[in-house]
């Protein structure tokens, strides 16, 4: 089942295969992942490593660089880009792309910092 959480994520459900461990993307050595024990997990949709449960979701009513997208609290398995400065619908902010741990795929980006009021509840959360 494919979730809208970006062009490169979807969901697996407890139950599913579990994911191999090999060898990061470009990278040397073991790659170790974390596994989320949950009813529903959204996973990489390239290579299926666990990035967030369910639960997780913050919001449904978000827009990504592929069309919707939702807004998470917490993520686990990608690594962060620089930030930077970032003109998004909704203002200024600054922003680091995501990157999936198994496979290197751009997910989505972390909000760093907002520079208006109401738009600071998106500090620390991904998209």
């Amino acid at each position: 089942t494919r979730a809208r959480t970006g062009a490169d994520s979807h969901t697996h459900h407890q139950g599913a295969p579990s994911i191999g461990c090999g060898r990061a993307a470009g990278g040397m050595g073991r790659l170790f992942l974390r596994y989320i024990e949950a009813e529903s997990v959204h996973c990489c949709a390239l290579c299926a490593t666990h990035l967030a449960a369910h639960d997780q979701v913050v919001s449904r009513q978000f827009r990504g660089r592929h069309g919707d997208a939702w807004l998470f609290g917490d993520v686990i398995n990608v690594n962060d880009g620089p930030p930077e400065k970032r003109l998004l619908l909704t203002g200024l902010h600054v922003v680091a792309d995501i990157y999936c741990n198994g496979c290197d795929t751009r997910l989505g980006w972390k909000y760093v910092e907002a520079y208006e009021e109401q738009q600071k509840y998106k500090e620390g959360k991904f998209i």
